[in-house]
């Protein structure tokens, strides 16, 4: 047996005559334009040696490729070899590999996405296991499918499925990747290697169709239905993304292999992947992917070789909506849940939030009949602290006050396990609410954002004296849970409410001094963000809502303004979503519509404030409007940064998108705001404050960065000194 190695792709030939080549560059092996060169070799080398019959492709350690490294999207040539992505897209895997003479096999296992899935359509047959997920997931980071994704998947499955697959960059399993002919068929992973290998020798035999990817056409639709099926993609595409061009670019590319033929839809492909990954929305997502990867480097804990603790039992103290919600997140991942409320009736309502959570999800087809009922089983309502005694974290998630949680901590500290993770989910300052304990090192938040099992992110937010292991376990807490975990420091509205709170502020004001509710709402929804202003209000409730304007307002009353609009919408009775009337009205299906209704209550506040209304502000561009409401929360992600509540300025960007609902594509507030440069965004909060008010007064950090001429996410924050 012959074996040839390099530092990323191995060469091995069999006794049987098939070479096995082996991706091999840790952890996912990611391609990247070393091992495009390598690989092009070796396969080259393989179809010239006489002894080799047939050849498979396999990934090492079990994952044939996460696809391609998302860093060489920059154009960035890597010592000196330049490569075009139509090189390798055409030359290679069209011109050496697939029109090999010998069969190629690809055996899948792991993580099969992007330019790794790529590579295996090119291969005459697929080979998986049932748990190997495959996609093309290109769109997620603002370029397409560049290695012949575009054509070959369409050939493979129908174009309807590909628009599915590559549109919503859907992951697959393999089971259901055999289900629709993206693979040809599936073995166990300790026998796909020998399912690959004996697949490729009946090719070689004719026992097996020798089956060319690109030039396939029987899994496609009709000329006339695929044109009506990019129509209708173009449309639903727009819709959905209005801002967004990269889409419609790849639908583009798609129709242009059908119409024309794959070979020039090909050429198209790699025209438009050299386009697009130049562009600021590339930039953007790529900032923002690698940026969520950051979120776990943490100051004094990473690096401290601390391995997290196991958690099983997590306990909720209040059983509202925001603690179901909660306890619907654990439950789904398999955590035991303990819930304690005050009285019978509390409780009662709190499990059957939770049992009316599991029953939707039911009903959308996320979870089984079966999971539903485990989940049941996993919660366990109580009306005393008796149960905590073998919990591994505990949640408080009540209304109360500061003293009313005081006295919550003081009883945790008697009946929880000395190691138990005692944590709020309440934007009070920890060190008030943990004062009556003497756990200081064990006092945590964890902020979770409403609805809880939706949003995908996980605030935590250490103080002067949380244990570094607190913070591990809480960070692989998170990943268990499937969030995104950001770590803050200790402060009033912690960090992400603090940055929601301005964006509530800035729209309330404009809209008291002459704007309009749902042309805020329509302008800050057309800039990118996932809901206007008040429909954010609506579907977090205007009691949450209230309750974060209080913290704010009687903590930071130097920049807050003081609307009475908020508490003449309680007073109408509006409570958003939950009783279907806010700032819009609900129906049955939550579909919201404008009420013309709250106009009066809007001149109700009015009045209360004594507020003249300011001609201009009712006739602002939507451009106007997306900076008058951004700006002022751009301004106190700067305060919080400067104040070291932040240890990265990319971990605001991150909270933005996953917790505010800001664009990805623009890359966070501070990267967004980077574009538009520090000078500009200074100069015009001070114009807007010398006629409005102290709302839009930059703070000191924001003007030494503008005067100094440096950008906001160019420094990584260090934490304060006393951490």
């Amino acid at each position: 047996m012959k074996k040839k190695e390099s530092s990323v792709v191995e060469l091995e030939v069999g006794e049987d005559g098939v070479a096995i080549i082996s991706i091999n560059n840790p952890p996912v092996n990611l391609l990247t334009v070393n091992l495009i060169f390598t690989l092009k070799d070796r396969i080259e080398e393989a179809l010239l040696r006489d002894e080799v019959k047939a050849i498979v492709l396999i990934g090492s350690n079990g994952k044939f490729s996460g696809g391609f490294d998302v860093t060489a999207f920059g154009g960035r040539p890597e010592g000196n070899k330049q490569m075009k992505l139509g090189f390798v897209s055409i030359d290679f895997l069209t011109d050496t590999l697939e029109a090999s003479k010998k069969p190629i096999v690809a055996a899948i296992d792991g993580p099969t996405f992007g330019g790794g899935l790529e590579l295996a359509l090119a291969c005459h047959a697929r080979i998986s296991t049932v748990s190997a997920k495959l996609g093309l997931t290109e769109l997620e980071y603002g370029v397409i499918p560049g290695l012949g994704g575009t054509q070959r998947l369409p050939r493979l499955v129908s174009i309807h499925k590909a628009l599915e697959m590559i549109l919503m960059s859907k992951r697959v399993s393999g089971k259901e990747a055999l289900d629709f002919c993206l693979v040809d068929a599936i073995a166990p992973a300790d026998m796909l290697l020998g399912a690959a290998r004996q697949w490729a020798l009946d090719i070689l035999e004719c026992r097996r169709p020798w089956v060319v990817s690109l030039y396939k056409t029987d899994r496609l639709e009709p000329l006339a239905e695929a044109r009506r099926m990019f129509r209708t993609a173009r449309t639903e595409s727009q819709k959905q993304n209005p801002n967004l061009f990269h889409p419609l670019l790849c639908i583009d590319v798609m129709e242009e292999g059908i119409v024309s033929g794959p070979r020039n839809g090909l050429w198209k492909e790699a025209k438009v992947l050299e386009e697009v990954r130049q562009s600021d929305i590339c930039r953007g997502l790529v900032h923002i992917f690698f940026a969520r990867y950051r979120t776990s480097k943490v100051p004094e804990v990473d690096g401290k070789s601390l391995l997290p603790r196991n958690m099983k039992k997590v306990a909720i103290v209040g059983g509202g909506l925001v603690g179901s919600g909660i306890a619907t997140v654990l439950i789904l991942s398999n955590f035991d849940v303990v819930m304690k409320e005050v009285n019978e009736k509390c409780l009662s309502d709190g499990i059957g939030r939770v049992k009316a959570n599991l029953q939707r999800y039911v009903e959308v087809g996320k979870i089984s009949h079966q999971k539903q009922k485990e989940g049941y089983m996993l919660l366990k309502g109580v009306l005393s602290y008796d149960s905590f005694n073998d919990v591994d974290l505990v949640i408080e998630a009540t209304e109360g006050n500061v003293y009313l949680k005081q006295q919550i901590f003081a009883e945790l500290e008697r009946y929880c396990p000395r190691n138990c993770i005692f944590s709020s989910n309440n934007s009070s300052n920890l060190n008030l609410i943990g004062e009556r304990t003497k756990s200081h090192n064990r006092i945590v938040g964890v902020n979770f954002f409403s609805p809880a099992p939706v949003m995908p992110l996980l605030e935590v937010v250490r103080t002067d004296r949380t244990s570094p292991q607190v913070i591990v376990d809480l960070i692989a807490f998170g990943r268990k849970i499937g969030k995104t975990t950001v770590v803050v420091g200790n402060s009033t509205g912690f960090a992400i409410n603090r940055m929601f709170f301005l964006y509530l502020q800035s729209a309330i004001w404009l809209i008291e001094h002459g704007a309009d509710v749902y042309v805020i709402d329509q302008a800050m929804t057309r800039f990118g963000m996932q809901l206007g202003p008040f429909r954010m209000v609506d579907l977090l409730g205007l009691r949450v809502t209230a309750a974060i304007a209080a913290h704010f307002v009687e903590n930071f009353p130097d920049r807050s303004y003081k609307s009475r609009l908020i508490q003449v919408m309680e007073e109408d009775n509006r409570e958003g979503e939950p009783n279907h009337r806010g700032f819009y009205v609900y129906n049955d299906n939550y579909k919201a519509s404008p009420d013309p209704e709250v106009m009066k209550l809007i001149d109700s506040a009015r009045n209360i404030s004594n507020v003249s209304i300011n001609s201009k502000l009712d006739n602002l561009s939507e451009g106007d409007i997306a900076e008058m409401v951004l700006l002022p929360v751009l301004n106190e992600a700067c305060r919080i940064t400067g104040e070291g509540i932040a240890y990265k300025a990319s971990d605001l960007d991150v909270a933005s998108v996953l917790g505010m609902g800001f664009p990805a594509y623009r890359g966070g507030i501070i990267f967004w705001a980077d574009s538009l440069g520090t000078r500009y965004i200074c100069s015009q909060l001070e114009n807007w404050s010398k006629v409005y008010g102290e709302l839009f007064k930059p703070c000191a950090y924001l003007v030494q960065r503008a005067y100094s001429g440096t950008s906001l996410g160019s420094q990584v924050q260090q934490v304060k000194s006393h951490l």
